[in-house]
């Protein structure tokens, strides 16, 4: 198996809709898909189970409680068999359906495997839709990770990278995946290899959004661990 797609939702039965549709109907078979619910009682769990019955794709799922966002997303990664992973999130969207297909003719150029590819996230700002680049192909420095991040939901994770650096911190409620990323790439030497493709439609509604100022001193406080003082 190519691809493991993860969704993590929480009594948010009308997103996690919109993010398995945008994902059950992709033209590629290549990839599984896992749901990991915290103990929805809003609908989500029984939407999960009707889906299950007509689509071999969505082939794990779980629906119990949970401590926070990044144990659900170690709980889906430990559950994935796939070479890569990708983090989409209840109301998250794939933007077509042939993005999957598309980003693994991506993959299959290369005569490598790439340890993290990357693609574009639009966002809806003001009434209007933003295409978001990421760091569009220029390495990214220590620098960048301070000032922000690189977007989680159009990235593909060699799996096995989960390995060698550890999975998110699940002490952390908000930058878990800006400390893996400063972990794999600012102190691990991975490189982030992008592409041009329209990945994944993003909730400007989620908790990292939401509470930026809570995230951003989240963030301050793990570089003052992970760097010298002088740096």
């Amino acid at each position: 198996m190519k691809l493991s797609i993860i969704t993590i939702n929480y009594n948010n039965c009308e997103g996690l809709r919109k993010t398995m549709e945008s994902v059950l109907t992709q033209t590629s078979q290549d990839f599984e898909y896992i749901v990991v619910d915290g103990g929805s009682t809003d609908g989500s769990k029984e939407l999960i189970e009707r889906l299950t019955i007509n689509d071999k794709r969505l082939t794990k799922w779980v629906s119990e409680k949970d401590n926070g966002i990044y144990h659900a997303m170690n709980k889906g990664i430990r559950m994935a068999q796939g070479e890569y992973i990708q983090i989409l999130n209840s109301s998250d969207t794939l933007v077509n359906s042939k993005v999957i297909e598309k980003m693994l003719f991506q993959l299959s150029t290369f005569n490598f495997q790439p340890s993290i590819l990357y693609g574009n996230m639009l966002k809806e700002v003001g009434n209007k839709l933003v295409r978001d680049k990421g760091f569009a192909g220029r390495k990214p420095t220590m620098f960048d990770f301070y000032q922000g991040t690189l977007n989680h939901s159009p990235v593909y994770i060699r799996r096995d990278l989960f390995e060698k650096y550890g999975y998110y911190d699940e002490k952390l409620k908000m930058a878990a995946d800006w400390k893996w990323y400063v972990q794999a790439i600012c102190l691990g030497g991975e490189t982030p290899i992008y592409v041009d493709e329209d990945i994944v439609l993003f909730d400007m509604r989620g908790v990292s959004s939401v509470n930026f100022e809570k995230a951003k001193a989240e963030k301050y406080e793990e570089l003052a661990k992970m760097l010298p003082e002088a740096v």
